[in-house]
């Protein structure tokens, strides 16, 4: 069965409204993400989906080498990079809600969220990340000071 909507298709064009909703819905999982982020107390542990050990170990396996402490937008959105992520991303279609939806991603997981250390991603790839800084401890070591 193909999928609904390929994440990473280009030239797909929204109206303004659409676009300011998700950038909206995007902006406010992020807000709501940090603040959950900030008070928890060990974040090795913490649960972000019912599946964070299927994604983190796929994650890993995919990417064994990638650098979740400050990601490089070439790594997730070249056109090399959506060749490894597709694949990644597209097996947990029905797995995760809203798990193509566009999600913000700090790019240096020592900074907060803001427009400067910000991209947009698909939900799936922001969790990948995410989880894995949770279970390597990096997420850890920004509040660690």
């Amino acid at each position: 069965m193909a999928p609904k909507h390929d994440p990473f298709e280009e030239g797909v064009s929204n109206d303004a409204q659409i676009e300011l909703n998700w950038a909206m819905k995007a902006a406010k999982y992020a807000e709501t993400y940090d603040r959950l982020r900030k008070s928890v107390k060990d974040l090795t542990t913490f649960r972000m989906t019912k599946i964070d050990d299927l994604i983190y170990s796929s994650f890993r396996f995919t990417f064994p080498e990638l650098n979740i402490d400050a990601v490089e937008e070439e790594e997730l959105k070249s056109e090399d990079a959506k060749k490894k992520w597709r694949p990644f991303l597209m097996p947990f279609e029905g797995k995760i809600p809203d798990w193509n939806m566009a999600t913000l991603l700090r790019v240096d997981c020592k900074k907060d969220c803001d427009e400067h250390n910000t991209i947009i991603v698909p939900r799936c790839q922001y969790l990948a990340i995410e989880i894995a800084r949770n279970k390597e401890g990096v997420n850890a070591k920004q509040y660690a000071k």
